[in-house]
């Protein structure tokens, strides 16, 4: 038998395990939630913080981790990449690779708290001294990615006490209007680069997984609701089958309660992170008009408006405020029974995460 036959039998009987022992990333922290639930008004927050980088967009953790929850990626593999993605993002972030000079984006240098940073960076020694660089730095790796924390278990188990997770969660009524739009421009759409799956010669979202007739017979603002619903309850399933340690490295911020009261919040993510808050951090907060005396008081920033946002109407109440967004969804011809799970996630979310707010 030749080499090239006993390395073809090796090959096809024995399928190594992948692994990644070491790494470069000692902090990473996750700013995730649900389409329109405020992720951008929290990454530039935390990027703000003492060693926190700038924010970066990590689509391929998402994929890879919707791939392991459809069962089309083994475990190993899926952990080990997690640590790959991570090392490889934050080599490139202090090489000045890989980092966004465009002026407009949320993720931009000229967005960041300390934009120097990032030309001094591609103008200094790289490669072999980057490691060295990171030891000296202590740099903290700062990701966003959207609806990540329900399919999340290869990123904890591969960066257990390394990661940070930070769960921003909104009231649904403040969600509906971005997540119809996205509905109604993005599904099928070559531009929404998502995980699909087939369903009767049509593609559907990866979350549509399991639920695929009702997605699919659905319209746009039911489409929303029932899946809103359907991703609270895997969330809360993942939370559920993570043991302690993984748990105590999640802080959910529901967003209501943050605007108008940061500060319990910031204190927990600072001690969490083991880095502090400075006067660029407060400057930011402050930007983002945080305390404010109403949650739909945020900044008309373009993106926002994109989405749907509009300002307060003057005079409505909180609790008015939710009803016009209630009556949207009626409008959009949202049936008897996705307006009953609407009520339904919506009474949840009040009596466990507002309190007296509305």
């Amino acid at each position: 038998m030749n080499i090239q036959n006993v390395l073809r039998n090796k090959t096809e009987s024995i399928a190594p395990k992948i692994v990644r022992q070491k790494h470069l990333a000692e902090k990473i922290v996750i700013v995730d939630g649900l389409p329109g639930c405020g992720k951008t008004l929290f990454s530039p927050i935390v990027a703000a913080l003492d060693r926190v980088e700038l924010l970066n967009y990590a689509f391929e953790i998402e994929f890879l981790c919707r791939l392991f929850y459809l069962n089309k990626i083994e475990e190993d593999a899926a952990i080990a990449m997690v640590r790959m993605l991570t090392d490889h993002k934050l080599y490139q972030t202090m090489m000045g690779r890989e980092t966004n000079f465009r002026y407009s984006d949320l993720s931009s240098v000229f967005k960041d708290a300390n934009p120097w940073r990032y030309f001094k960076r591609i103008f200094r020694e790289g490669d072999m001294a980057i490691p060295e660089r990171i030891k000296k730095e202590r740099p903290i790796l700062n990701l966003t990615t959207h609806d990540l924390l329900s399919v999340s278990k290869p990123v904890f188990t591969g960066l257990a006490e390394r990661l940070v997770f930070i769960e921003v969660i909104r009231h649904p009524l403040y969600m509906i209007i971005q997540q119809s739009l996205n509905m109604e421009r993005l599904l099928d759409n070559p531009r929404d680069i998502q995980i699909y799956v087939e369903y009767k010669s049509h593609q559907l979202p990866y979350f549509a997984h399991g639920w695929e007739e009702l997605f699919f017979s659905s319209n746009s603002i039911e489409k929303t609701i029932y899946t809103i619903e359907r991703m609270t309850h895997l969330t809360n399933d993942l939370k559920e089958s993570l043991s302690d340690k993984y748990l105590s490295r999640i802080i959910t911020i529901p967003f209501e309660n943050f605007v108008l009261d940061p500060q319990p919040y910031m204190k927990r993510i600072e001690d969490l992170l083991k880095t502090n808050i400075t006067s660029k951090t407060r400057k930011v907060i402050k930007k983002q008009n945080v305390p404010r005396c109403k949650i739909s008081d945020g900044i008309p920033l373009a993106i926002y408006k994109r989405c749907g946002w509009q300002p307060p109407e003057k005079g409505l109440s909180e609790k008015q405020e939710l009803e016009k967004r209630r009556q949207y969804a009626i409008a959009q011809g949202a049936g008897k029974d996705a307006m009953l799970v609407l009520d339904e996630i919506c009474a949840e979310y009040e009596r466990k995460c507002t309190g007296n707010i509305f």
